[in-house]
């Protein structure tokens, strides 16, 4: 994908960068391109550009960054402006329910687990992929931690360990598969860029770690999920989410699990209580 680097700085706000941290930085470049391929798949099926506000008035996106604050950036993606009205869930949601009704369009997690399949990886390295950023529909700061706590309960531990652990290394190379540091970080902020200490060391300690790979492959099929133009859809993945994501009888939200609350929420972002 290529990134205009004065169009990006520009979402971010006069004076932003300098208050920003390098994992800041790195987040919202992130954001902002995976947000582009969201925007790309609206533009495709003709869903019209506006946002809805809290009183029920649709205002173009370019006139509410204009004439009102911004919403913190670490701001989960169902709990900004929108133009439509959430889809309600059932009584038992599945996995495969969230895809559809909270996490859609989901592209970049979508062309993430398409290029662990299409490259041979095993299931549950495409199924973390899949997984691996849907929780930014909740939050944003710290996505990895947030990402493999909202799933840990119902996947095996090498799953969720990956996910945690794949923010983190994505500031850090590793030529035994393949994975450089990314030049875009270079380009839009600088050769001298330097994640905070507490990056380092959650790094250092996965590298020491006997499921490494399962998260350094997420970060090799991360660097390949910002394809303009590609089209992935959830249904290649359904016999996947069957094999590796144990689906609660009560649903994801109602199982008193202890994560049914991130689940509920998710669900209802509408939901004052």
């Amino acid at each position: 994908m290529e990134v205009d680097r004065r169009v990006f700085l520009g979402t971010l706000g006069a004076g932003t960068l300098a208050l920003m941290s390098s994992e800041d930085k790195a987040e919202a470049l992130e954001h902002y391109m995976e947000g582009k391929l969201d925007t790309e798949v609206a533009a495709r099926d003709g869903t019209e550009p506006v946002l809805y506000m809290p009183d029920g008035e649709a205002i173009a996106l370019a006139e509410l960054q204009e004439e009102n604050p911004r919403p913190p950036r670490g701001v989960g993606n169902l709990f900004r402006p929108r133009a439509t009205e959430f889809a309600p869930m059932s009584d038992k949601p599945t996995l495969v329910e969230f895809f559809e009704k909270r996490f859609a369009p989901a592209n970049h997690v979508l062309q993430s687990a398409a290029h662990a399949m299409e490259t041979g990886q095993p299931e549950r390295t495409i199924f973390a992929c899949l997984m691996h950023d849907v929780v930014l529909n909740l939050v944003k700061v710290d996505h990895g931690e947030w990402g493999a706590q909202l799933i840990e309960p119902y996947v095996e531990e090498r799953i969720s360990w990956g996910i945690r652990y794949h923010a983190p290394l994505r500031f850090y190379p590793d030529e035994s598969v393949g994975y450089e540091y990314p030049e875009m970080y270079n380009r839009i902020f600088g050769e001298d860029y330097e994640p905070e200490p507490y990056i380092r060391r959650a790094a250092d300690h996965a590298k020491a770690h006997r499921y490494y790979m399962e998260a350094r492959l997420i970060t090799l099929n991360d660097t390949y999920a910002f394809e303009e133009g590609k089209v992935v859809t959830l249904d290649p993945f359904i016999d996947i989410i069957g094999r590796n994501f144990k689906q609660p009888p009560e649903g994801l939200g109602f199982d008193d699990s202890p994560v049914d609350h991130m689940w509920r929420t998710i669900a209802n972002p509408n939901r004052p209580l």
